[in-house]
């Protein structure tokens, strides 16, 4: 296909053509500045209106990925809805392999495969400004993900949709993680607990960048949950975790992330709990509505205090270690059997039972007097029983020193005499 005839046929256009698409290539091939997205739709197209992209032959989709990759304006490429296979994306890319210019592009509902992810890479791998990329429901399944992640490590990408791929078996190489990848959608695959084991790996470390992970409606049951807490104790990027329609999660799923937001155990363990999740999704919080409070509680908190984890933590010791309701209730939940007031030191506690009336009340404070007043007695009769044995001790090792001294100063006595004795008899003689 040459630029002359591309001419005639352009100059013929009318609505009713089935080369429609020729009026969206001159335009892209001329770099129009007012040309900033392309969307066709293929044989799932409902209504029809771009039935003409099936019509599109294999040379034709190579001289579009050209005119594509030289453009500097196209910022939007959307080409879903059953408009590829991997016949005509192997001829796509073919011509497009690299952009300037495109920061989204959707191949939303297509028919290809692994297959169609590696002609694809070149572009991956050359489009320097490509923010966000939807590959949804199509059949890459677990070897196209790996192959389309790895190729993305050094693109700006941001946002990862791969909902309903298939998606099982997904190896992470720490090596190849993208450095800017903030949200990956992974919903509506077979993703289990070893899948997790490998997705943790983007959210442990300094460097963890994703700030958005969506796994709903996968394979994954408590272990897995218990995996992604793990990965998300020391983790500060992440702000949402959606959870959803696995049937594999128990009533334990919604306990193990109440403790990764508000660990009761300790105010330690508050103070190092989750302070950046925002938003997490899990269908068990419905039928586990005392857990989910909690949770709604302790994210709140969060949202609150978004910037500043360690008023956030503190905010989450006084809300709950301090109110003895909330923290019965969160101890039973976590299995913790200790009063808080054991772990404080009594030259503390004005100031603890200080914040306890100021923000909880009269009714607060006396339960905190009463239950930290066994503590302190115990404390301090076991300060004067030291004390006490300490003065004893002293007052007994006193009287040993002496009595030593005496006898050593009699054996000395006995020793004087007898030279004395001896000496006298010498001088007789």
């Amino acid at each position: 296909m040459d630029s002359d005839d591309d001419s005639d046929r352009f100059d013929n256009y009318n609505e009713d053509d089935e080369d429609l698409w020729l009026f969206d290539l001159q335009r892209i091939r001329e770099n129009d500045p007012c040309k900033t997205e392309l969307y066709w739709k293929g044989a799932f197209d409902l209504f029809g209106e771009h039935n003409y992209v099936q019509n599109i032959t294999d040379e034709d989709w190579e001289q579009i990925g050209h005119a594509i990759s030289s453009n500097t304006h196209l910022a939007s490429v959307r080409l879903d809805d059953g408009a590829l296979n991997d016949q005509n994306m192997a001829f796509l890319f073919r011509g497009l392999t690299r952009s300037r210019s495109i920061k989204t592009t959707s191949l939303y509902a297509n028919d290809f495969s692994v297959d169609g992810v590696r002609s694809m890479v070149p572009f991956l791998r050359n489009a320097n400004n490509l923010r966000y990329l939807n590959v949804s429901c199509s059949n890459i399944q677990s070897e196209g993900f790996n192959m389309l992640f790895r190729a993305l490590r050094d693109s700006p990408i941001c946002s990862l949709v791969c909902k309903g791929c298939d998606i099982e078996l997904i190896e992470i190489d720490n090596n190849y993680i993208p450095n800017n990848l903030k949200c990956l959608d992974l919903i509506s695959n077979n993703i289990n607990a070893d899948g997790c084991r490998e997705l943790a790996k983007l959210l442990r470390g300094k460097d963890a960048t994703l700030t958005t992970l969506w796994l709903s409606d996968n394979k994954i049951d408590d272990e897995g949950v218990g995996i992604l807490v793990d990965a998300l104790q020391n983790n500060t990027s992440l702000t949402a975790l959606s959870l959803s329609e696995n049937d594999g999660i128990s009533k334990q799923g919604p306990t193990t992330l109440l403790k990764l937001v508000n660990n009761i155990s300790s105010i330690k363990a508050t103070l190092r709990s989750n302070h950046t999740l925002k938003n997490i999704f899990l269908s068990k919080l419905d039928a586990e509505e005392e857990c989910g409070a909690h949770i709604g509680h302790a994210l709140a908190i969060n949202t609150k205090y978004k910037d500043d984890l360690e008023t956030a933590g503190r905010e989450k010791v006084i809300q709950t270690q301090l109110h003895s309701a909330r923290r019965a209730k969160l101890a039973d939940l976590q299995g913790v059997n200790h009063s808080v007031y054991s772990e404080i030191n009594p030259l503390h506690l004005p100031e603890v039972l200080s914040l306890v009336g100021r923000h909880h009340g009269h009714g607060e404070l006396y339960v905190a007097l009463k239950s930290s007043i066994a503590g302190v007695i115990s404390t301090v009769n076991r300060k004067e029983f030291i004390r006490q044995q300490r003065d004893y001790h002293l007052a007994k090792a006193e009287q040993l020193n002496a009595e030593l001294a005496a006898i050593e100063a009699a054996e000395g006595d006995t020793v004087h005499v007898g030279n004395e004795s001896h000496s006298n008899k010498r001088r007789r003689k």
